[in-house]
């Protein structure tokens, strides 16, 4: 119901009574330009610069949830009243030309009738709270195609458009801005004439920032509008050999002992060889004396490893370590001061799961328009790649191809993605993934709540088809085990954190001085936790889940769980490269969690082999056998085959506790079966350390759809 300003109605100059001062969020004061502020016969009485407009009327009208009349007041008194309710932020407010420019889109895409009043209203309140551009909303909600917004920006700014679908550049003249300011800016010089260049654009230039294109150029130039995928793309093209070198040498280069393109070092060749050689010839001179020494490291390791691992769980159960982000913290966000976020998604022959990914991360609770999405896709993956080009995907989703080169990994492809990346934050995850939708808020709070030394938030992983065989329930286990108890008593004691390979959180430009992920390191998240440690940062843990697709299929796990074992290999063996230097940065403390946490791959391959002697003791009752296990070792080897088996299962049964999957627990107590999977993927991974210890064993995904 709308009125205008009558004597039988009081009047804003009265006042506003208390109760409704904040009964609106000011972002949707300030873009309808209304403020309720007196009730009248059962009516909320809302000032308001327009009173005629639908669309104010039932905004007003959900957010008050009772009968309201708008009326009509200047937009001088209405201004005055929200100032003083909400004292304005010069940077948090909307200037007039910026008004002036976004009702200017608004009317030419309803009288076009490109959008209906239903899109128009979602992309307003989105604006209410975001102050992001309105046109660049109803694209990111695929109201409005990206074409249809240059050609209106076009006509608003009377700047000529460009195609770029199909534009082959000049690469000398398209690279002679810095690929830095090219990438921020999003320009692409494209041709040039008369002494001027040509200058494809997203959108148009700030005075500012022109003045700092053509100090680069060192000349005029003229801006075209064009498509931001399309010139996305052409940005690509134009840099990928620079992207794709960096990807893989950065961190090889700059930082070599970090790097784990050399399997082992020619001190650790040295070292190992010589060991070998003492063994064996102590093996001929003293066999049994041998065996004996064998066997007891081998028990005194494995009961370390166990014995830590169940310290940290004992820490953890019944607690709660993790960062503390609650429901109201998120919910008084503003997001007007959201920084964009980048979320990289490696993809590999995984066309079948596009769409589920993209309504993923849609659902996510961000703005879409601060979302920076880059699928990273390989270049010999047509499939994927043509499938996410037939969903003609808004712009705040990026198609990255990463070159065909070796080595073929993950790693390798977060690199080059991250080398385009936007976001203050950036996030990985899987295709498969189905994070909490408040994961990227929580997150940026964590952030604020710990020490500066934290650039990286880890978040929790679990699986969504945990209940579809016992080999998906032990997985799930597992991940309950090492998510809920291991890796919060590990950041809650400072010790190096091996990371999870998806749904870590970290601040982009500390990562890029990193060096980022080590392409030659197939178990990358690990390695890069260990190095963040080294430097002196350090890793926190918060409450939020990503659900993942648990591998159902045996052939599939092993696969998966090889390259995890083959690449704690590969991180043990960089970072003891100099066993000193790593005690000295990471303390007694953290030497002795790197080494069991790493060793636990080691343990893996012990277990066939002390299986092996005891089932031929208890069959052939071989004397050597009884002779390599003296009195000492023998009680100490039975205290692990015991306890060992009893952490082992205990840890399983009490992380699915802690999680509350109360269902898993009877499936925890076949453990010692999954136990014999995980060693026959060490052992594999193992043998590949010195085959192939650069091959990404692929995993496949998709083959549970619940």
């Amino acid at each position: 119901m709308t009125t205008t300003i009558t004597r039988s109605l009081p009047r804003l100059s009265d006042g506003i009574e208390a109760d409704l001062q904040h009964a609106i969020p000011e972002g949707i004061c300030r873009t309808f330009r209304v403020m309720p502020y007196v009730v009248h016969e059962g009516h909320v009485l809302v000032a308001a610069a327009d009173a005629d407009d639908s669309i104010t009327e039932h905004v007003v009208s959900e957010r008050l949830d009772r009968p309201v009349i708008l009326v009509r007041h200047t937009v001088n008194e209405i201004n005055e009243v929200i100032d003083e309710a909400y004292p304005p932020v010069e940077a948090e407010v909307e200037s007039p030309e910026a008004r002036r420019s976004r009702m200017q889109m608004a009317q030419m895409l309803t009288r076009s009738g490109l959008v209906t009043p239903e899109q128009l209203q979602r992309a307003m309140l989105e604006h209410s709270r975001t102050g992001d551009p309105l046109g660049d909303i109803l694209v990111s909600h695929e109201s409005i195609s990206e074409d249809v917004l240059v050609a209106a920006l076009s006509e608003m700014h009377q700047l000529q458009r460009v195609g770029l679908a199909d534009f082959e550049p000049d690469y000398d003249l398209s690279r002679r801005l810095p690929e830095r300011l090219a990438r921020t800016l999003q320009v692409v010089p494209v041709a040039e004439s008369d002494g001027e260049v040509f200058l494809a654009v997203a959108r148009p230039l700030s005075t500012d920032d022109a003045v700092q294109v053509e100090a680069a150029l060192g000349q005029p130039f003229r801006q075209l509008l064009a498509n931001r995928t399309d010139l996305d793309q052409l940005l690509q093209r134009v840099h990928s050999s620079h992207y794709s070198d960096t990807s893989t040498q950065f961190l090889m280069d700059n930082f070599p002992e970090q790097s784990a393109h050399v399997v082992f070092s020619s001190v650790q060749k040295a070292f190992f060889v010589t060991a070998a050689v003492l063994l064996v010839v102590a093996a001929v001179i003293w066999p049994t004396t041998t065996a004996i020494g064998i066997v007891g490291v081998c028990s005194f390791v494995y009961f370390f490893v166990s014995v830590y691992k169940f310290r940290l769980t004992l820490r953890a159960l019944g607690t709660h370590l993790e960062t503390d982000v609650t429901d109201e913290e998120i919910a008084a966000l503003d997001e007007r001061t959201l920084p964009v976020y980048t979320i990289l998604v490696p993809l590999y022959k995984e066309a079948g799961i596009v769409p589920r990914l993209v309504r993923d991360i849609n659902a996510l609770d961000y703005p879409r328009t601060r979302l920076d999405v880059k699928l990273l896709c390989e270049e010999d993956d047509d499939e994927t790649i043509a499938k996410i080009k037939e969903l003609a995907l808004p712009p705040h989703f990026h198609l990255v191809v990463v070159p065909d080169s070796q080595p073929k990994t993950k790693p390798k492809a977060c690199n080059y993605g991250l080398q385009l990346a936007t976001g203050t934050f950036t996030v990985i995850f899987d295709a498969e993934d189905r994070p909490d939708p408040d994961q990227l808020k929580k997150a940026l709070i964590a952030f604020d709540h710990v020490p500066d030394n934290v650039v990286c938030v880890q978040g929790k992983l679990n699986h969504f088809n945990q209940d579809q065989n016992i080999l998906t329930s032990w997985f799930a286990n597992e991940y309950s085990m090492h998510f809920e108890l291991v890796l919060p008593a590990m950041g809650a004691s400072e010790s190096p954190i091996p990371l999870g390979g998806t749904s870590n959180h970290f601040k982009t430009s500390i990562l890029r001085e990193l060096g980022a992920w080590d392409p030659f390191n197939v178990t990358e998240d690990a390695d890069l936790g260990i190095r963040l440690h080294r430097e002196g940062f350090r890793t926190a843990m918060i409450d939020s889940t990503t659900l993942e697709e648990a591998n159902s299929k045996v052939g599939n796990w092993i696969r998966q769980r090889s390259r995890w074992n083959k690449g704690y290999f590969q991180t043990w063996l960089v970072h003891m490269r100099h066993p000193v230097q790593l005690f000295r940065q990471t303390g007694l403390r953290g030497f002795l969690s790197f080494n069991l946490t790493m060793g636990s791959a080691f343990v893996l391959l012990m277990n066939p082999i002390f299986w092996a002697l005891t089932t031929i003791y208890v069959v052939c009752q071989w004397g050597f056998i009884e002779d390599i296990y003296p009195s000492l070792i023998f009680y100490a080897a039975s205290l692990m085959l015991f306890v060992g088996n009893f952490i082992f299962i205990y840890l399983n049964v009490a992380g699915s506790l802690q999680r509350g999957e109360f269902g898993l627990t009877r499936t925890a107590m076949l453990s010692p079966l999954y136990w014999g999977l995980m060693s026959w993927a060490a052992w594999k991974g193992f043998i590949q350390l010195f085959t192939n210890p650069f091959y990404w064993e692929k995993t496949e995904h998709g083959l549970d759809e619940g």
